[in-house]
């Protein structure tokens, strides 16, 4: 590749601004793979201080750190719990800048203005009106998703379904050790909106994307061959809603019983 873009610089072209609220889902083996093959940084730290110089002081980012052992009954440690949710998300865990909220399935590592107002919430559950995704939603917290497809990984359209209120999915308690961030150990509970295994149901999630588009909520963009997109949460919440309500368009799921 000619014009090759070194890591520290391709945030210069996500269109971020100063003060931007922004979330980031990725799956970076693509990117860390050119990167080598350039002899360029693979560290994911020059990524994220590549965002904090562009949104500065007043700017928030939430990363995704989700753990989903504790609904096998394993211990949380507040600490020590890795993120499976990708590179970008265990390099934030590291950095003594950024924090972890208390949810023990749903975490995010957060950093910046808004960080100790979010990560003070303890929510019970996981798509709860208390969760982070509120504050995605009022805030229009901006998602960027590197070299990933919305299908897979745009985790707020859950939060959507347990706001409007769904028939295929119910909230389940999970119960399990739980490590805080002061080292105290307790029992908790905390719960998840799973889907009913029992209805006649296939779910599967579908971008929406010429309906973002339409909105001025999304658009998409490359930068090295990688594919990168963004979509504004709050702005796409009335879209989703107003399809999980209803499943008319069954872009949220194919649903062959009776729907309520």
């Amino acid at each position: 590749m000619d014009n090759y873009i070194r890591l520290k610089d391709t945030v210069k072209h996500w269109g971020l601004k100063t003060g931007d609220r922004i979330m980031i889902s990725s799956d970076v083996k693509r990117l860390l793979y050119d990167c080598a093959t350039h002899g360029d940084d693979t560290d994911m730290n020059v990524l994220i201080d590549g965002i904090i110089d562009l949104i500065g002081p007043d700017g928030t980012i939430l990363i995704p750190t989700f753990n989903w052992d504790f609904c096998k009954g394993k211990t949380f440690d507040y600490y020590k719990t890795p993120c499976k949710t990708g590179s970008i998300g265990k390099a934030a865990l590291k950095r003594k800048d950024f924090r972890r909220t208390k949810h023990p399935i749903y975490s995010f590592a957060i950093w910046g203005k808004d960080r100790d107002a979010i990560c003070a919430v303890d929510h019970k559950s996981s798509f709860g009106a208390d969760s982070p995704f509120t504050y995605c939603r009022e805030q229009n917290v901006k998602n960027y998703f590197i070299d990933v497809e919305c299908q897979h990984s745009f985790t707020f359209v859950h939060y959507v379904e347990e706001q409007v209120g769904i028939p295929y999915r119910y909230l389940k308690d999970f119960t399990a050790p739980y490590i805080d961030e002061n080292g105290v150990e307790s029992v908790r509970t905390y719960s998840m909106n799973v889907r009913d295994l029992d209805k006649d149901i296939f779910v599967t999630i579908y971008p929406f994307e010429e309906d973002f588009k339409a909105a001025g909520a999304a658009r998409r963009f490359q930068i090295n061959d990688i594919d990168y997109k963004v979509v504004e949460m709050g702005k796409v919440y009335p879209i989703i809603a107003e399809d999980a309500a209803h499943n008319r368009s069954r872009k949220i799921c194919e649903y062959t019983g009776q729907m309520l």
